[in-house]
């Protein structure tokens, strides 16, 4: 597949003044200048507590505060509901623990995946009034249950809504809505996760009780790991929130996460440990139905608990992973057999788990760089998950194309959806004549080059300064660099031929270079073949000795 490289223009005197002002590689300031982070670089490499925003200019902030408040002086009978994933998981934590340092005793609800779907749903609400809950307070949910909201008012139960999706044209008839996505927003930074927004109203709790910060910035890892596992963007608060959330995570007193992280065994603690370690496995427990687990883990005070807990866990991934690599293998086998050639990837299929599907759609689109929906059949019911590359609006394709769809939700890039089995054919056809008549052939994926280096920079010091600039997320990928007119001095397959290992040589120097999932391009190249690469640096560690290698993006011929 063809991608397209993009080069940053490089600004030599800002590079300039942020390597003398900072301190830093000239590698490090070229990055740090192609962000455009000139007002703000100090908070970007250095983050403190000193820079979290004022929580009451959120809307509702000063109501919501108030209400808590309220219960907790009156020891009233509160309930958290919280969505399945981590972010969900992470909020319903922190909230649930402080307001219990408070002396406030409250329970949670979170639905499940498979039988409740995501968000408010009046069962639960009948539930949880019939338990003379007299408040309850949504985390990561809420913004767009207008219905459900007022069904609840008609019972007598109060609802505060902290979310951070984005509100509808009209807001839930809630007692207070603390979304910094409303358009009558004037907090300075609206990108938080669910449990960033949580963080922000323990935050104004503890300033209304002038308790000492420590009381909700000790929450830091739990709101770290929800903040990078949610995929927001890793900039302005949520930098802070990611950067200092990490340290505590390498010390984590919670029992369950350390449980948890000691299961995986990482070498280091990073974002990468959260995105690809711990995500994943927490939100297993949601995608399989085993919510409460994921839930337990973070509350447990018993060791024993939480390892067994973790070793439970990692079951669930590797359930989820099987899974996975089932309908992937039969979604690849439709795709070669009359897909491939459409612009758009449309598949259904009797019994591929719903929870898992989004995780294959994924891969499809990124594998064919084609949007993908993908719905799994039970009975005439049909439920899937889509995903769409840069440039093409999914969600709005989905709009356009509503007749033989019972419901669908998302933005841009994903999409849930429910059709029926007898309605799959004709909304297939809808939208693949949607795409085919839109201009999604012109697009291709792009690699955005941060520099051009050369052997100066296949430096190991350079490379470890490289370090200042993560956590590394949306918003604040790994930089890529190209280096030019290479050697091919040694190329094999790996891992069956998935991935790719190379030696390359520039003059006198080799370099070593991997690229994973690029194995099929082993036979592309010959030994001696001059090729341009782009690439992360990165340091390998092999036999107690450090080299600096190239982690491969992509790699052409030279001319």
């Amino acid at each position: 597949m063809n991608k397209k490289w993009e080069y940053c223009d490089i600004n030599a005197k800002d590079v300039e003044e942020i390597k003398n002002k900072y301190n830093v590689s000239e590698l490090v300031a070229t990055v740090i200048s192609n962000k455009k982070l000139t007002s703000s670089i100090d908070v970007f490499l250095n983050p403190s507590r000193g820079d979290f925003y004022d929580p009451f200019l959120m809307p509702d902030m000063e109501i919501a505060v108030n209400r808590i408040m309220k219960a907790i002086q009156n020891n009233e009978k509160v309930i958290i509901y919280g969505d399945y994933d981590v972010d969900g998981i992470t909020s319903i934590t922190v909230l649930k623990k402080f307001l219990k340092e408070r002396g406030l005793e409250v329970d949670s609800y979170i639905p499940n995946r498979l039988t409740e779907g995501y968000g408010l749903n009046k069962s639960a609400i009948d539930k949880i009034v019939e338990k003379k809950y007299t408040l309850m307070i949504t985390v990561d949910c809420g913004i767009s249950s207008q219905e459900e909201v007022e069904y609840a008012n008609s019972l007598g139960l109060e609802i505060v809504i902290t979310d951070h999706h984005e509100p509808a044209e009209t807001l839930p008839n809630a007692l207070a809505i603390v979304d910094a996505k409303r358009k009558d927003n004037k907090y300075p930074y609206n990108q938080l996760a669910g449990v960033g927004v949580v963080f922000k109203v323990i935050q104004a709790i503890s300033q209304r009780y002038n308790l000492d910060e420590r009381e909700y910035l000790k929450y830091l890892d739990i709101v770290c790991v929800g903040t990078i596992s949610d995929i927001v963007p890793l900039v302005d608060e949520n930098r802070v929130i990611s950067k200092l959330g990490l340290k505590l995570v390498a010390v984590t007193k919670n029992i369950g996460l350390r449980a948890l992280i000691e299961s995986i065994g990482p070498k280091t603690i990073d974002s990468s440990v959260i995105s690809f370690g711990i995500a994943p496995r927490i939100n297993a427990c949601g995608r399989l139905g085993y919510e409460q687990e994921a839930l337990e883990l973070f509350f447990t005070e018993n060791i024993v608990n939480a390892q067994e807990i973790a070793k439970r866990l990692n079951s669930y991934n590797s359930e989820r992973q099987q899974k996975e690599i089932k309908i992937f293998n039969e979604s690849i086998e439709m795709i070669e057999n009359g897909e491939k050639d459409k612009f758009c990837i449309i598949l259904g299929h009797e019994g591929w788990h719903h929870g898992v599907i989004g995780i294959v759609s994924s891969k499809v689109t990124e594998m064919y760089y084609k949007p993908s929906i993908l719905i799994g059949f039970e009975g005439e019911d049909g439920k899937g998950s889509g995903r769409s590359i840069h440039g093409f609006d999914l969600h709005e394709a989905l709009s356009k194309c509503k007749t033989h769809i019972d419901r669908f939700g998302g933005h841009s890039m994903a999409i849930g959806i429910t059709v029926k089995k007898s309605e799959f054919e004709d909304f297939k056809k809808d939208v693949e004549k949607y795409v085919d008549e839109s201009n999604i052939s012109e697009l291709v994926p792009i690699i955005k080059i941060d520099k051009i280096i050369n052997s100066d920079d296949i430096n190991i010091d350079i490379v470890k300064d490289l370090k200042k600039l993560e956590p590394y997320g949306e918003a604040n990928k790994m930089p890529i660099f190209m280096y030019k007119n290479l050697k091919i001095d040694s190329i094999r397959a790996l891992s069956e031929g998935k991935h790719i290992k190379l030696t390359l040589k520039d003059k006198n120097i080799i370099i070593d270079a991997i690229g994973f999932n690029m194995g099929k391009m082993v036979d592309e190249f010959l030994l001696g073949d001059k090729v341009d690469v782009a690439g992360s640096l990165e340091i390998n560690k092999f036999n107690g000795r450090e080299s600096v290698q190239i982690n491969l993006k992509d790699i052409r011929k030279s001319y």
